[in-house]
């Protein structure tokens, strides 16, 4: 990218910092509700993290797409189906790893599904962060690549109605709770229900198949804000206006706040009847989110590229901007291979032995010892581990090393 879009890369670096930082505390048990998911429907900033990344991926496609237009149907769909296949097969792995859990004591390889101790069956989820972001980028490119930027947003416009509209078909009188969701049941007949994840103490994905189908307007919707800046900025160089015009960026910046404006108003107007909430990805949530990250844009350029006030906090965060993909993936693969590492930690009330993990004990003999609430302790870990991932992806950018997939 240009520097003119500069902002650009510190908003995607701040998203997958942020989205380390709330997946990684040192206990689930204590955590300050900023970084904490809603427990249903509203909004909390934990819950802007895996949209912004969405429209994030929108933005780095309008600067891909009109390559892909010029090489022709063949290059792309070579391009979207690599790409896709090699995300959604890295979430799947992610997901899998590491391929052995501890039974009584002994190391088992954990297949395709195992018999829990409770005597249910267990089984590798097969949905997830990067699967969602595999599935939204395909169908959004395929969108955007055929229809263009008008006929993407309308079809964005038309999914997102559909979608409401699918809710209360499937259930009617009670279209919007955990319980009475229609897409639960769709995902168990394809997915399976030993491979939905569990989080909410049932059977039920906020990734699974049917509430994706909204979040790939996410990726439309950052399509647009991004192929608007390319456009502004061809526009400006055609013009021979200067690129440090201020003047200039004020009118994008103005734009991108109206955009923003609009789509908060409809998605708080739609929160009446169609409740803004993440776990199932309502329409009033994607208007609400994608609304908030345009706006946090319009302010990142308005301080980058006006004010000019890059620093230390600008660089912290490119640095994860670098290699998105793959250092997210790092941060689920080091808590899995150390969890399978067993340290000797006492005994339990009836002398057998305890063991922990390189993970835990840092928390346990470490983090939870700082003074205060033990959501100090907490959040200390979670910035301890942004840091380590920070350290590998500052030393991978020093080298010149791009993972890209």
């Amino acid at each position: 990218m240009k520097a003119r879009y500069y902002s650009l890369d510190v908003f995607r670096g701040a998203t997958v910092a942020f989205m380390i930082l709330v997946n990684s505390p040192g206990s689930w048990a204590h955590i300050f509700s900023p970084l904490g998911h809603a427990k249903w429907h509203g909004l909390t900033p934990t819950d802007l993290v895996f949209p912004f990344f969405l429209f994030a991926v929108g933005n780095a496609m309008a600067f891909v797409m009109p390559r892909l237009e010029v090489a022709g149907p063949a290059a792309f769909w070579r391009k979207v189906a690599k790409r896709t296949a090699l995300i959604f097969g890295i979430g799947l792995l992610l997901n899998w790893y590491p391929f052995v859990h501890w039974v009584e004591g002994a190391l088992v390889a954990k297949g395709w599904t195992w018999t829990k101790g409770d005597g249910t069956t267990g089984g590798v989820r097969i949905l997830g962060v990067l699967q969602r972001i595999a599935l939204c980028y395909f169908f959004g490119s395929i969108l955007v690549y055929y229809f263009k930027a008008r006929g993407a947003f309308l079809a964005g416009l038309i999914i997102l109605l559909l979608y409401w509209a699918f809710c209360i078909a499937g259930n009617p009188a009670d279209p919007y709770s955990l319980e009475g969701w229609f897409g639960t049941a769709i995902d168990k007949a394809i997915l399976g229900e030993p491979h939905l994840y569990r989080g909410e103490g049932v059977a039920f994905d906020p990734e699974g198949l049917v509430s994706t189908l909204p979040a790939i307007v996410q990726v439309i919707f950052g399509y647009l804000v991004g192929d608007y800046l390319r456009r502004r900025n061809l526009y400006l160089q055609e013009a021979g206006a200067k690129t440090e015009s201020s003047q200039h960026l004020y009118q994008t910046i103005a734009v991108l706040l109206l955009s923003a404006t609009a789509l908060l108003f409809t998605a708080y107007a739609w929160n009446l009847s169609f409740p803004i909430n993440k776990k199932i990805w309502t329409s009033s949530y994607v208007c609400a989110t994608t609304g908030l990250a345009i706006a946090v844009l319009a302010t990142l350029v308005y301080f980058i590229e006006i004010r000019k006030a890059t620093g230390g906090w600008s660089r912290f965060f490119d640095v994860f901007g670098k290699n998105p993909l793959f250092i997210y993936a790092l941060s689920g693969l080091i808590p899995k291979t150390l969890s399978v590492i067993r340290i000797p930690d006492g005994t339990d009330v009836s002398g057998s032995a305890q063991y922990t993990n390189p993970w835990s004990w840092f928390y346990d003999h470490v983090c939870a010892n700082i003074p205060g609430i033990p959501e100090i302790g907490s959040l200390v870990f979670a910035l301890c581990f942004v840091g380590l991932l920070w350290a590998v992806g500052y030393w991978m950018d020093k080298r010149r090393i791009y993972v890209r997939v």
